[in-house]
């Protein structure tokens, strides 16, 4: 099989299996999804999800952000992983929006990784989610289950993970793959004993047929 052929097959797999595949995390604006993503860093979506409405209730834009204290914020935030660096993070992103950009987030990669606690990754999701681009957004999930599959090959990074998955994948459905991506990482290509059994891909996975098939004919003789 063809890597071409199982780029075509797993997007078919996914379009049924996630039609509606969209982030998980609770926004209902940029400035909120930004602020969500940046304390998801090592975090899971449900601790944030669990995390945020005090946040946006006490700062619902960047405007009351951008005059919060590190001692007003921290406890709001202090069940989050890392929650000094993030702490920090979301002041400083508040008030460069507002010195810079108009209090709006801006909607490019270059301009998004100039506010603190925002990288490529972050970027990615935000410029994808609000603004459908086609930026790939790579995380553990992402880097894990693409190289899993055999749709990255080789690849040590994630910017290198992120630039085979965009020369495979058609444009116009890289807002999705991430997700995609994503939500198979999270409840089935799982870090630890991924749950083969009930998986859709094994028929074009790498790992299935390297590794994990291999260990249940073993187990059966």
């Amino acid at each position: 099989m063809t890597r071409k052929d199982r780029y075509r097959f797993s997007i078919e797999y996914f379009e049924q299996k996630y039609p509606d595949a969209e982030t998980e995390l609770i926004y209902d604006s940029p400035y909120q999804l930004l602020v969500a993503v940046i304390l998801s860093a090592q975090c899971t979506d449900k601790r944030v999800n669990l995390t945020t409405p005090a946040i946006f209730e006490k700062y619902p834009s960047p405007v009351e952000m951008a005059t919060a204290t590190f001692d007003e914020l921290f406890p709001l935030i202090k069940s989050i992983s890392y929650p000094n660096n993030k702490t920090k993070h979301l002041i400083g992103m508040a008030n460069m929006l507002m010195e810079k950009f108009d209090g709006e987030v801006p909607m490019t990669v270059d301009e998004l990784v100039q506010l603190p606690g925002v990288g490529r990754k972050t970027a990615n999701v935000i410029t994808s989610v609000i603004d459908q681009q086609p930026n790939m957004a790579v995380d553990t999930h992402v880097f894990r289950v693409s190289a899993r599959i055999g749709l990255t090959v080789g690849a040590k990074t994630p910017l290198a993970t992120e630039k085979q998955l965009l020369q495979n994948v058609p444009k116009e459905l890289v807002h999705k793959f991430h997700h995609w991506l994503i939500l198979h990482g999270r409840y089935i290509c799982v870090a630890r004993n991924p749950k083969c059994e009930i998986c859709g891909l094994t028929s074009v996975c790498k790992y299935y047929y390297k590794i994990k098939k291999p260990l249940q004919q073993r187990s059966i003789q």
